[in-house]
């Protein structure tokens, strides 16, 4: 049976006049989504997608993962939060970034739940719901060894122990070192969270994000919460990433040209040319949310991390030379064919070629940071077959 063509919405900047295009598999993720659902499984998997579902569109990301079972979501603010109920009014959101008083009415208005992780925000939200005949509810969030947010478990064990207190609707701790499953952490948080479990018996609990998903407990909480491995990111730091990848990003070919051996390429004159060399200069930089970082020389990181980002053209990987600027990043094309390459050709970034996460340790960072840094240039498109 023939494939059916997937469908494709463009948003962002004109094709015809944008410096690159950044594609976005909505197939991928749902497939993606159903694989960490059936991982956490007997627990029900929710989705992540705080910080524009990671910087890839709320209103395009909700409504693909709805249609494939997500029913509950994750977002850090109450304003993203109303966005998934726009696109997805039956949702279950839950809001982790704190909660503060004049934020009260619009919780009342839009079912949100906000996620309390001090005394004073219990405090607050208990003084606030006693003025309603219909409580609101709330979830629980404890800290277990990230000192971050959340009350202690101290707290948390004395806050189910007086009967006075209204009961949360799930009770969560978040893991620090999950995506190394042989950290020492592990294993005190999961201690702390199975007897807050105890105390808070019957409610619902949940404590794996994406790399938390793969610890062998993940079976004794209800619901998991999967964030940058639904979007292709690796779940763990020293295993192959099983996901597939989401986003491809992509910038254009603007000029092609030649440096002699001796000359030096960009600011700071930090590459000098070992050999008559090929450039492509290609519409992409920092102002896109491609990091200056991933610099091929002139960067202090380049003394922990030797080498810096490439792109894929022409079936190779070829490597940045000199300094990612603004607008601007140059690749050395010499060892294609002279034909290989033209203006107004993309070059890979990261996507099926370059790993998301190899393109971000070659920038020193993680792919949460490229992902949520790109900028709003690119002509975006999102792909999804019928089927879907």
């Amino acid at each position: 049976m023939t494939a059916k063509k997937p469908l494709i919405t463009t948003t962002g900047a004109d094709p015809r006049l944008a410096g690159g295009r950044l594609t976005i598999d909505l197939d991928a993720l749902a497939t993606n989504w159903l694989f960490l659902a059936e991982k956490s499984k007997p627990a029900e998997a929710s989705a992540v997608v705080k910080a524009d579902a990671y910087g890839l569109g709320i209103v395009h990301v909700v409504p693909a993962l709805w249609q494939v079972g997500c029913r509950t979501f994750f977002v850090a603010l109450a304003e993203e939060g109303l966005r998934v109920k726009a696109v997805a009014p039956d949702a279950r959101v839950f809001v982790l970034n704190g909660f503060f008083a004049e934020a009260f009415e619009a919780y009342c208005q839009s079912d949100l739940i906000p996620v309390l992780g001090s005394v004073h925000e219990l405090d607050l939200w208990k003084h606030l719901n006693s003025r309603r005949k219909d409580k609101l509810p709330f979830a629980l969030h404890v800290d277990t060894g990230m000192n971050r947010l959340g009350i202690t478990v101290e707290e948390a064990l004395t806050f189910a122990a007086d009967l006075r207190n209204p009961k949360p609707v799930l009770l969560m701790t978040h893991l620090a070192t999950a995506d190394d499953q042989a950290h020492a952490l592990n294993r005190k948080q999961i201690e702390s969270f199975q007897k807050l479990r105890v105390a808070f018996a019957g409610i619902e609990s949940s404590i794996a994000n994406s790399p938390g998903i793969f610890h062998a407990s993940i079976g004794k909480y209800e619901l998991s919460r999967p964030g940058v491995a639904m979007y292709g990111g690796e779940p763990l730091s020293a295993a192959a990433n099983p996901m597939r990848p989401v986003v491809t990003l992509e910038a254009r070919v603007v000029q092609i040209r030649t440096g002699l051996k001796g000359e030096t390429v960009g600011y700071g004159a930090t590459a000098t040319l070992k050999r008559d060399t090929r450039i492509a200069v290609c519409s992409v930089g920092y102002a896109d949310g491609y990091l200056r970082s991933a610099s091929g020389s002139g960067v202090p990181l380049r003394g922990a991390v030797p080498n810096g980002g490439v792109g894929f053209v022409a079936g190779s990987k070829v490597p940045i030379i000199g300094r990612v600027t603004m607008d601007l990043t140059s690749f050395d094309i010499t060892d294609l064919p002279l034909d290989a390459v033209s203006p107004g050709d993309y070059v890979e970034l990261f996507g099926h070629n370059i790993a998301l996460d190899d393109a971000a340790r070659a920038a020193g960072t993680i792919g949460y940071e490229l992902l949520t840094s790109l900028g709003n240039r690119y002509h975006r498109r999102y792909l999804k077959s019928e089927s879907h």
